[in-house]
């Protein structure tokens, strides 16, 4: 069998053509350059990486970016403050806090400072319940990335029997919601649960999310299954041993460069939807 690389880097590439389109559009008929304020505390050094990743994003397709720096001993009451700002800026049209705050934070709640409109990365639970319902809400991008990159691959999910290993509120959990959305069965596990090598085994779709590398044993996922690693562990390694998946699935994606990508091609898109929403008003 020869296994379809789920390619996300080519995906989100394709993804910005339009994008830019969408962007330059919004700029033209509003006079506005719609922008994503990302908000990162601490010096954590991944994090910082990960939120210039995002900027940079933001520059390739023509969106503005507001990028806020606070200090490791921020208060929850003081990124509250920051937040409620950028929530009455108009140029803002999304809000990325980026994952993890230090631990004095109450980091739920600093998401669910960010208005409904501006929830980009689908994290308040607001957000999630609407999602959760079916109702208008931009859906985590990490899961959201996921769903557009098997729709980019045309891989039909209903009635697949799916396992999600990873019950996090911004990826386990909406993404176990997305692919029931899309009429797959579906198991959401975790780190803890009972017999997981038994339940992964009868899997037509496993996806990785447990923040663990190599957590997921290549030898407990059948031929034939359409495997998503969502995990990322230097210096290239994800939740799922991939090396004979590569010649046995029916599809995987590559770590790097398989989800990664994705999730920031959904970021920008929900940040252009939601300047779009607002053009439209």
């Amino acid at each position: 069998m020869r296994s379809i690389v789920l390619d996300g880097k080519s995906v989100a590439q394709q993804l910005e053509v339009s994008q830019k389109a969408k962007a330059q559009q919004i700029f033209e008929q509003s006079g506005i350059r719609p922008s994503l304020a990302t908000i990162l505390v601490g010096n954590d050094p991944s994090s910082a990486i990960y939120v210039q990743m995002k900027v940079n994003a933001c520059h390739r397709v023509g969106l503005g970016s507001k990028k806020v720096v606070l200090p490791q001993s921020t208060t929850t009451d003081e990124l509250k403050k920051v937040i409620r700002a950028l929530n009455a800026d108009p140029s803002v049209c999304g809000i990325l806090l980026q994952h993890p705050v230090p631990d004095q934070i109450d980091e739920q709640a600093c998401f669910d400072e960010i208005s409904l409109e501006n929830d980009v990365d689908g994290v308040t639970c607001h957000g999630f319940g609407r999602m959760s319902l079916g109702r208008n809400a931009y859906g985590s991008a990490t899961p959201t990335g996921i769903m557009k990159l098997l729709k980019a691959y045309e891989i039909q999910l209903e009635g697949l029997n799916a396992v999600v290993v990873g019950r996090s509120s911004i990826l386990g959990k909406p993404m176990s919601q997305m692919l029931l959305s899309e009429n797959a069965t579906v198991t959401t596990c975790h780190s803890r649960t009972k017999n997981l090598e038994e339940i992964i085994r009868n899997a037509d779709l496993v996806v990785g999310a447990v923040g663990k590398p190599n957590f997921i044993k290549d030898s407990w996922i059948k031929d034939g299954a359409i495997v998503i690693d969502a995990g990322y562990h230097p210096p290239g390694i994800g939740d799922i041993q991939i090396e004979s998946l590569k010649n046995r699935s029916l599809a995987y994606t590559p770590v790097p460069g398989g989800v990664g990508p994705m999730t920031i091609a959904s970021l920008i898109d929900q940040t252009i939807d939601s300047a779009l929403n607002r053009l439209m008003k």
